[in-house]
């Protein structure tokens, strides 16, 4: 049984998520996903959350490149929306990009207040492990 209960996947590529999904399943962790294609579609959601007074995510894997809204706006929304809000708990997220760039990895610790830690891609089993 995992610790989350309900799992935001914020990334463009289908691929990544068909990946998650089958890492998630044949390693029994026992979680129902949401996947959305860009930040806005997420962040649209976890509004929709908030005026319906459902709590936040649990946990979210975000990528940083994204057409519409990229992973580094999705923050920046999500840190105003989290303080307009009260949450049970703190949602957890975790960066999982492609990039290796310096410069993202140095724009990463800019949010260390809402990021734990950056992931390159493919997600593999050890770093599920350290997550989940």
């Amino acid at each position: 049984m995992s610790k989350f209960k309900d799992v935001f996947v914020i990334d463009d590529d289908k691929v990544f998520h068909f990946i998650i999904k089958k890492l998630f399943s044949k390693n029994n962790i026992d979680i129902n996903p949401s996947f959305y294609l860009n930040g806005l579609e997420a962040i649209e959601k976890i509004r929709e959350k908030i005026n319906l007074g459902v709590t936040m995510p649990d946990l979210i894997l975000l990528d940083i490149n994204m057409p519409i809204m990229d992973g580094w706006q999705f923050l920046d929304e999500f840190r105003k929306t989290r303080t307009t809000t009260t949450t049970n708990g703190q949602t957890i997220i975790y960066l999982v990009s492609s990039s290796d760039s310096i410069s993202d990895i140095n724009k990463a610790k800019e949010y260390q207040d809402q990021v734990k830690d950056y992931f390159f891609k493919p997600m593999t089993l050890e770093d599920l492990r350290k997550i989940f």
